[in-house]
Order: structure tokens, then sequence, then C-alpha cells
């Protein structure tokens, strides 16, 4: 994997004292029907793509937008499993060598995962950033924590690359591996070959919030099943495992020596996540009807009530999600 051409000198060292870092800030999208990249299906031209997992052609759709992403981080940060931290922490102060963590985020996006991690682990940790968007990367490097939770010093660097490709020597010293919604948009293929990596290299994961297939809107509505069902099948699309991928995922590192450990991290969406929730609202219908056109003429109507009810406070959204820890079998004789 290359580093990006701005960052050939590899560590960017945490700054003391107050950053200024101005965040994307959400957008707000033009018409009734527009959807932010990342949130769902997007048929508008001249959307820039921006998280790339693998490499793509120049049919395929945006995945995710900064502006997305920024929306997100909240409920992201909210939802993910503190109670996978304990035995992850166990298990770092455990591993071999006393020079600090090595994290590897992997699909780090503008870095959410490492601005919630960072200040919950002790000790001085280096971040190495993986991403396709270059931009992405350097919003992520900038924005990076400074400081650890017990005010040892972060550094990071970034690194452009194929989540597909990554193999135990692209992790060799590594400490951990994360990532963030992730699981869910790789193939079988993908997460085996991530499950090898991690476990070739004797690294713990943290991967999280994978969507789990299910969806709780209060109050319900006969539609709900339907679109929730056509959203799950538009997530299998092109071999991408979807809703089936924390499944996947806990096989193959459980067929190559690795403990695994499981915990729900939904969102839970109300009047204050409004925002979020349209957006969520739009992509997640608009994925079900390209799936199934039939549904189109009620899934419309369907939107327009529950973007009304989302607009005046009323709409309640539950999005399940899973954690996951594998504990794979360490390398450098530590227990």
């Amino acid at each position: 994997m290359r580093k990006t051409a701005t960052q050939q000198s590899g560590k960017i060292p945490a700054q003391p004292g107050p950053r200024e870092v101005a965040p994307v800030q959400p957008a707000v999208p033009s018409d009734a029907d527009a959807v932010i990249p990342g949130a769902g299906p997007s048929a508008r031209p001249g959307e820039r793509p921006t998280v790339r997992l693998r490499d793509a052609g120049p049919d395929d759709a945006p995945r995710y937008a900064p502006e997305w992403l920024e929306l997100r981080e909240g409920p992201d940060a909210a939802a993910r499993a503190a109670d996978l931290l304990d035995p992850l922490r166990i298990r770092l102060a455990n591993l071999p060598g006393k020079a600090g963590l090595v994290i590897h985020d992997l699909g780090c996006g503008t870095g959410s995962m490492g601005r919630w991690l960072a200040s919950r682990l002790d000790g001085p940790q280096h971040w190495i950033l993986h991403d396709r968007d270059p931009y992405l990367l350097h919003f992520a490097a900038v924005a990076s924590p400074r400081s650890a939770a017990d005010g040892s010093r972060v550094t990071v660097e970034t690194r452009r690359g194929d989540v597909g490709l990554l193999t135990p020597d692209a992790l060799a010293g590594a400490s951990l591996v994360t990532a963030s919604a992730l699981l869910d948009v790789l193939t079988r293929q993908e997460i085996d070959t991530l499950a090898a990596a991690c476990t070739g290299a004797g690294c713990p994961a943290l991967l999280t919030l994978s969507v789990a297939g299910r969806v709780e809107l209060t109050p319900s509505d006969p539609l709900d099943a339907e679109i929730a069902d056509a959203f799950n099948a538009h997530q299998r699309r092109g071999g991408l495992l979807g809703p089936d991928a924390v499944t996947a995922a806990c096989e193959a590192f459980s067929e190559r020596g690795a403990t695994v450990r499981l915990h729900p991290s939904a969102w839970r969406l109300g009047p204050a996540e409004s925002a979020l929730t349209a957006q969520w609202l739009r992509g997640w219908v608009g994925a079900a009807v390209e799936e199934r056109l039939e549904l189109k003429e009620r899934a419309d109507r369907y939107l327009r009530d529950r973007l009304e009810a989302c607009r005046a406070g009323e709409l309640k959204v539950v999005v399940h999600h899973s954690d996951l820890l594998a504990l794979s079998r360490p390398t450098g004789g530590a227990s």
C-alpha cells in the first residue's frame, strides 16, 4: 500500500496547543429527492465519489461523501459497543513490547474511529489511516486526536490502498486493526482476506457498525418490512455481503483460531437526529425501489409520509448494527 504523495514523510505528529479545524458541514440537498452519496443510491451526475474500497469502474456509483460521514459521526459514537473495550484493553496490555500501540484504521473516511477510540486507550499511539480517497485521508490526518486517554502522544500517517489486498506483511508490527461500517460493503473473499491478514499478523480487530438488516420505525407502517427486505437485497448486490457480513466475519476469524465477541450497536434516532434520519430514509427507500421497481408508487407515498413525520419530530428509528471484536492468537509470544 502506498502513502499519499502529500504524506511521503510518513508520520504526522500531533501538535500541542489548540487547533481550529473547520469541520465538514452536513450538506442540505437542494431538492427533496437528493441523497448524499453514502446514504443511498444517487442518480445525479458529477457527484464526487469518496471512499472506494476496491478498484471501481467508471459506472460505479459514489459510496460515501464527507457530508454523510459528518452527519453520522455523533450517532456512530453513541452506538459503538463500549463493552468490547475492556477485553480489548486486556489484550493490548499483554502485547509484547512497550513502545506504544500501532493501529491500522481501514476505510478511515474522515477519521471518526480514531476520534472515538484514541481517547479511550492508554499509552502512545501511532495510527495508520487507510482509504482510497486522498481528500478524506488529508481531512482525517488534520482532524486526528492528539492525545490518548492518559495524555500520551498520538501520531498518524496515511496510506492509500485496497482493503481487499491487505496482507499480514502490511500489518507487520500492528497492535490493532479497526474499521467502522466496513464489513457490509465487502465480499466474502475480501472478508476472508481481512481475517487472514489480521490472524496472520496476530493482531486483534475491532470492526464496528456493520448493518444487521433489521430496522424498527415508530410509529410503524405496513410497508416497513417490505422496504427492509428490498433494501437488504440491494445490499447484497454484486457479491457484497450486506447484512450477512457479520456472520461471515465471525466464521472467517473463528476458522483461523481467533476468539470472536459480538455486541449490538444500534443507531437510535429521534428528533435530535432528524437531519441524519431524513438522509437515511431517502437512501433506504431509494435502494429498496432500485432493487424492486414495483415498489415505486407505494414507496413514494411512504417516503413522503415518513419525511413529514420526521420534520414534525414524530418519527423514531432504530437501525440495528453489530460490533465485532476478534482476538487473534498473538504471534509474538504474548498470552
